[in-house]
């Protein structure tokens, strides 16, 4: 037979250890209490902090909607859209969209001297697209023909104009 040789001191010291573990279970419930507070807190802020960017986000749209003079309505596309709202960003969407809402992008708002300008380079391009341009040899002769005298053909040659 196997003696147990315990010793009353031992006995006393698993009740001490008994006593600490309540101890210890007490910590570790405060301790699952308070994270829990904190994750609860965290999830307050979470929300928060996305309804106040949710808003931020909504203001800003709404802010160049009502600069360009587009209708607010187009927000929830814009929005839709665009996960970085700012100006520069919503005004671009607007310059690639503008179709859908009846703008002029910049490239097609021009004032009435570069909108004739063009009109007439068109006319230019039309006139001389099937022309032919003189050879220079022919021209040259051509004058020289035409020349009245030595001395005119002395100035051209001169003024090297051929």
């Amino acid at each position: 037979m196997a003696t147990n040789d315990w010793d009353d001191d031992d006995d006393f010291d698993l009740e001490d250890g008994a006593a600490q573990s309540n101890d210890g279970s007490d910590l570790l419930k405060k301790l699952r209490k308070a994270k829990r507070a904190d994750e609860k807190r965290i999830k307050e802020l979470t929300e928060q902090l996305e309804g106040l960017s949710k808003a931020q986000r909504e203001r800003v749209v709404k802010e160049v909607l009502n600069q360009k003079g587009v209708n607010p309505k187009a927000a929830r596309l814009i929005l839709n859209d665009l996960s970085d709202v700012n100006e520069e960003t919503v005004s671009h969407w607007l310059e690639d969209n503008a179709d859908l809402f009846g703008l002029q992008s910049k490239s097609q708002e021009q004032d009435p001297q570069q909108q004739a300008d063009l009109a007439a380079l068109r006319q230019q391009d039309i006139v001389t697209q099937g022309a032919t341009t003189p050879d220079k040899q022919m021209d040259a002769m051509q004058r020289i023909n035409d020349a009245g005298s030595a001395e005119e053909i002395i100035r051209m040659i001169q003024s090297g104009t051929f």
